[in-house]
């Protein structure tokens, strides 16, 4: 298959460090080359990838000095390059959302979206409008929340479980773990109750967005001392690897229903529990109970007593869970089914129009 992928410009492929997307289409595009697919990557020119790389900008937009408007301009610049080529792929797989809808209206290749993120208001209203475009959930939870549209398949992320560490055992002293980004909705501050309910340690590791400045300096700043509240910046791949393997369990107070939290894979490969809310995919994703804890949204006493129960599970079965079930070759292998099904949609399709175009020419014919 010759397959063209499209990544967010605003991170590298895959990241140094934060970055959800782009470190999947770093998985999927490698693994494709590799099961013998003639892959083109459109992503940042710095990118390193086993495919044909597409630069559309000379590196991650995220660290530029750009206006999001420019931003924007710099996708819509990829996104007509890619579909100007649009004729030498059996396939696009676009992993930009709603800015590659009208690109792929216009085009007669078949072009399938990965939904990686949520849908505010107003893009609800665009989907909807694009509804019968191809559209890929990562996870069942995902399809809830616009159910109009023509979802194709849905294909839980990977990570590549060789690149983890298992430990058998937390640090010692203890500690608990919450990653991610510095926003409300995914529950630092939260986190920091709970830490401060157990008395026992919390590192928080993760990127602070501009949009997310003042609530970080104003909710989540002041309550750090360094002792018991330590705030440790962003993490590498293999700080993030030993970061999470190291703790007693990953804190996971989320208040938006998230499609897809990598976060939670990441540390039980590591052997380390999660204690999470209950929304959206954590379901799909974490066994209550076995490895870890599901609590209701805002339930601090709720996750607290998780916290004290933790020895309750086995860090061994966490681990087995993501080697079960969130593997690359899962990925993979969802994937390429859904790819095969639209191609021979397409190819049925195109069989039909030719059908109807010669039947016309000889009843034209036969006039």
């Amino acid at each position: 298959m010759k397959i063209a992928q499209i990544a967010p410009l605003s991170e590298t492929v895959p990241p140094p460090a934060y970055g959800g997307t782009e470190l999947v289409v770093s998985l999927l595009t490698d693994e494709l080359v590799r099961r013998g697919h003639e892959v083109t990557l459109f992503a940042t020119a710095d990118s390193q990838t086993l495919a044909t790389l597409e630069p559309g900008a000379k590196t991650a937009l995220r660290h530029s000095n750009l206006s999001s408007e420019e931003c924007m301009i710099y996708t819509q610049m990829q996104l007509a390059r890619v579909f100007e080529r649009a004729d030498e792929f059996d396939l696009i797989h676009s992993h930009v959302g709603q800015d590659a809808f009208s690109f792929a209206d216009r085009s007669t290749t078949p072009t399938v979206h990965t939904i990686h993120g949520y849908f505010p208001p107003l893009s609800k209203k665009l989907y909807k409008q694009h509804y019968d475009q191809n559209f890929i959930s990562i996870s069942e939870a995902q399809q809830r929340y616009i159910k109009q549209l023509n979802y194709v398949g849905t294909v839980y992320n990977a990570i590549d479980i060789d690149r983890y560490t298992f430990n058998p055992e937390p640090e010692n002293p203890p500690y608990l773990a919450f990653l991610g980004r510095m926003s409300k909705c995914k529950g630092p501050h939260i986190a920091i109750e709970i830490a401060k309910r157990t008395r026992i340690p919390l590192k928080i590791a993760g990127k602070i967005d501009h949009s997310n400045e003042k609530f970080f300096h104003e909710k989540i700043e002041p309550l750090i001392d360094g002792e018991q509240i330590i705030f440790v910046g962003e993490l590498t791949s293999k700080e993030k690897n030993q970061f999470l393997g190291g703790a007693l369990a990953t804190l996971f107070p989320i208040s938006w229903n998230e499609p897809f939290g990598l976060v939670m894979i990441e540390s039980m490969i590591c052997g380390t529990p999660v204690i999470a809310s209950k929304r959206g995919s954590t379901p799909e994703i974490i066994v209550d109970g076995k490895t870890g804890f599901l609590c209701d949204e805002d339930d601090i006493k709720g996750m607290s007593a998780g916290v004290c129960r933790i020895v309750e599970i086995n860090r061994e079965d966490c681990h087995r869970h993501v080697t079960k079930n969130f593997t690359v070759k899962q990925m993979v292998d969802g994937y390429e089914q859904v790819y095969e099904k639209l191609l021979k949609q397409s190819s049925s399709k195109n069989e039909n129009v030719f059908s109807m175009m010669s039947n016309a020419i000889n009843e034209l014919s036969a006039k």
